[in-house]
Order: C-alpha cells, then structure tokens, then sequence
C-alpha cells in the first residue's frame, strides 16, 4: 500500500540520516541528547490541538512521529529493537487490553472498560495501579493521573459538592497558616490546596494541566496587547 510505503520510507531517511555519509548531527545524537526535543515536540502538538489550525497539527504530529523514529533507530543500532518491533508490541497490547472487542468480555460503559484495562495491566506487571505513572510528569498532571487512576478501582462520581466544601476548607487552612508566620506549613497547606483542586476538576471531566496552560496563554496574550 502506499501509505504503508510512505512510512517505510521516513524509516529508511532516518537510518540514511544516521548511516556513514549521512547528516554529522544526526549522527552524533543520542536517546539522552535528544531528549528534550521529544518533550517540546509533544507540547507544540497540545498547542496546535488548542489552535484547531488542522495543518499546524498535522506538521506537529509529524514532527512527533520522527522522534519516535528517530529513538527507533538508535534502538535498532544498538541492537535493542526496531520500530517494527515497537509497532507489534502496541498492537498486541491493544488488542490484550480490548477484550470486549476482540475477545468475549462484555461491558456495559466506558468506565468498565478502564476497570478492565487497569486490571488487565495489574495482569502484565507487578506492583501496583500507580506504577504506571511517570516519575517526571508536571506536578498539575502528575496529581490527576495518580487520582484518575485509583478511581477506576474505586469509583467516585457524585462528590462534586462534597470536593468545593473540600477545597474551601484547604484554602482557610492555607489563610490560617499564613496568618499565624507558619512558613514550614504553608506549603503542605498549598500543596493540599492544589490536590483538592485536582480532584474538583477531574471530577467536573476537566483536565486541571490544560485549564492553567489555557489560562496562562489567555494572560500572556492580554499582557501583550496591553
């Protein structure tokens, strides 16, 4: 198929890129040297998804795409693995982790199927729901995950009120401390803050990451007509 030519045909320019007589800079990075330029390839991607400019996305899902790449053929050199192999193993694992579509588990609603597909990961590995979670996410979105996911072991829909009286009673805490002096405490008392925030917003199906993001990009571009 064409399209399928058209992938194998970035895989071969990145192993030309990185082969004898190819580009030096190529050539000379490694999984740690180019790192950051796969962290600021995603967040453009999360920007142009913000922007709806469908040709700025599909330039940056590009972009994105070579990353992946351009690490599959590092791997490859070093005789780890190819981006043939990375391919297999996700379609495998969406398979293993769809059962109530390719095998004969029944589900009512989306939220048993995350039930299913956080238990069906427990299966693969040891360690428990929160393992999966990366160590170097942001804070904002480290905090949503780790509670997204222990809420697909036990549920809690319906605690919207329960979350505001939640919130407010963080944010006396946090006034209460800082009108004692109590420095040491402040910042357990706006980290508790923040949680509860993080909860409210997952709760009410808000991501608390892309509110602030959209937020500060709303302020910088006020700032900037000012």
């Amino acid at each position: 198929m064409e399209e399928e030519g058209k992938f194998t045909q970035l895989v071969e320019l990145m192993a030309t890129l990185r082969g004898p007589g190819g580009c030096p800079w190529d050539r000379e990075q490694t999984h740690q040297s180019i790192r950051p330029y796969l962290l600021e390839e995603t967040y453009e991607v999360l920007e142009t998804i913000d922007s709806g400019d469908d040709e700025k996305f599909k330039e940056e899902l590009g972009d994105l795409l070579l990353q992946i790449v351009f690490h599959s053929q590092m791997a490859r050199e070093e005789g780890k693995f190819d981006i043939y192999e990375v391919i297999d193993g996700i379609v495998k694992k969406l398979i293993r982790r769809h059962p109530h579509v390719f095998g004969q588990v029944k589900v009512r609603n989306s939220q048993e199927v995350l039930k299913n597909w956080e238990k069906i990961k427990g299966e693969e590995r040891e360690g428990t729901i929160l393992d999966g979670v990366p160590k170097s996410l942001p804070a904002l979105l480290k905090a949503f995950r780790v509670q997204e996911k222990l809420s697909r072991v036990k549920a809690d829909q319906g605690k919207t009120e329960g979350l505001y009286k939640e919130v407010e009673g963080k944010l006396s805490e946090l006034r209460e401390v800082v009108r004692r002096g109590d420095v040491d405490a402040e910042e357990g008392s706006l980290g508790a803050l923040l949680f509860s925030l993080v909860s409210l917003a997952r709760i009410l199906g808000l991501s608390p990451e892309d509110a602030l993001r959209r937020k500060v990009e709303d302020y910088m571009a006020k700032i900037k007509k000012s």
